[in-house]
């Protein structure tokens, strides 16, 4: 296979596993924090990541907040992307280094997912102040938690600074996660 199809296979593979582990992470991320269920976009996030993360819930019940049947999932994920990455790549990667990567893997989508939901939530607080809609009451039960300690620390002013710091804190742990280029 040419470099030109190794890069668009590369690409394809690597999109298509990171919009499944996101839908997998959102559901875990929005369990924990108590999301409202019955919103729209929360049900379609619980509908499209129903199978198999429901039928694990009998065999890994929850801890807390934490559904493990749904982390699971997201961690055979992200290690069947690792294995395949290393496949399209032709690198070899024994078992421990394959689950170490899958780990830092979704740590980094996590962050990741956390840096594109703030953003979102910061673009429509600017487009529809006091606008009540589905997707920023998910993205408000999801992000407070994080914003809600910054915003305590800043300086009361009549800009609300804190969805910038808590970004640029999530991009810098980011990057200092040891995680290879080629499995970002």
């Amino acid at each position: 296979m040419g470099a030109n199809a190794t890069n668009a296979l590369y690409f394809l593979v690597t999109a298509v596993f990171d919009i499944v582990m996101w839908l997998f992470l959102l559901r875990v991320i929005l369990q924990y924090v108590r999301a409202d269920f019955y919103n729209p976009l929360s049900q379609m996030i619980f509908k499209a990541t129903r199978y198999p993360a429901d039928s694990l819930r009998r065999v890994l019940p929850p801890w807390r907040n934490l559904n493990l049947g749904v982390l699971l999932v997201v961690f055979l994920i992200a290690l069947v992307y690792v294995h395949t990455i290393s496949g399209i790549l032709n690198l070899r990667l024994s078992r421990y280094p394959a689950m170490w990567y899958a780990l830092l893997k979704l740590i980094t989508m996590t962050l990741n997912l956390y840096t594109l939901t703030i953003a979102i939530q910061a673009i429509l607080s600017w487009l529809g102040p006091g606008v009540n809609n589905p997707a920023s009451n998910v993205l408000w039960s999801m992000n407070e938690p994080l914003l809600r300690p910054v915003r305590r620390l800043l300086p009361q002013s009549g800009l609300d600074l804190s969805p910038l710091v808590v970004a640029l804190a999530l991009q810098v742990v980011v990057r200092l996660v040891p995680l290879p280029g080629m499995f970002r």
